[in-house]
């Protein structure tokens, strides 16, 4: 059995698709009520039309395109109420990887918090929602419990969407990131109570000035 060739391991050709469509539509290259077609979508990747068809369906599954009639298919709006009851779950979901996360008795990294402090000072809105991330990811990382990554995995995806399109006019980042501190204090020596307490706080703090921001715009 040694005598055969390794096959080198490379992204199934629709989830590369995906992906590439994803990240287009959430960092608006791809606008919300933009018609998108199949031939359209495969010249400008340089792909045949079947792996487009896939990747199509996947994110009109997962609400980033829409039906629209005779028009055939467009990226969905961007639906306040929608990020409203996304963030009323993802609320949920810190609150409860920070409790667990405290309770493991774990050290985050403060580099996190520096480096969005700092992303929040450059005003790169990818470096700023990028810091975000990998600061929650921490924390669902720390908690011990992969159910809460991979369910707050999807909620991101429209929430770093959202973040895209208004994040000028939300909170000053310097006021985020503070909360981001006193939670990630509280984790550290190990107060479960209110390391829950903040992270839902904080949530619904956020999706409300989010869900905000895009009434206004809308």
């Amino acid at each position: 059995m040694g005598l055969l060739n390794q096959i080198e391991a490379l992204p199934d050709l629709t989830d590369q698709v995906y992906e590439r469509l994803l990240e287009a539509i959430c960092t608006a290259q791809l606008t919300p009520e933009m018609r998108v077609t199949q031939q359209g979508l495969a010249e400008s990747l340089n792909v045949s039309r079947q792996p487009v068809l896939q990747a199509l369906r996947l994110l009109r599954k997962d609400g980033f395109v829409v039906d629209a009639g005779r028009r055939g298919l467009m990226i969905a709006p961007i639906n306040p109420d929608v990020i409203r009851q996304t963030y009323q779950v993802r609320s949920v979901l810190d609150g409860l990887a920070a409790r667990e996360a405290a309770k493991q008795g774990v050290t985050l990294d403060f580099g996190l918090i520096s480096e969005g402090r700092q992303a929040g000072q450059g005003g790169k809105i990818s470096a700023l929602i990028k810091a975000d991330l990998r600061f929650h990811q921490s924390i669902y990382q720390a908690s011990g419990n992969t159910m809460i990554r991979d369910a707050a995995e999807f909620h991101w995806q429209h929430i770093r969407r959202a973040m895209g399109a208004v994040v000028a006019q939300l909170s000053d980042p310097d006021v985020i990131w503070d909360e981001h501190e006193a939670i990630f204090l509280a984790i550290k020596v190990g107060d479960s109570v209110l390391a829950e307490r903040l992270a839902r706080a904080h949530g619904e703090s956020a999706g409300d000035s989010l869900a905000n921001a895009l009434d206004r715009i809308s």
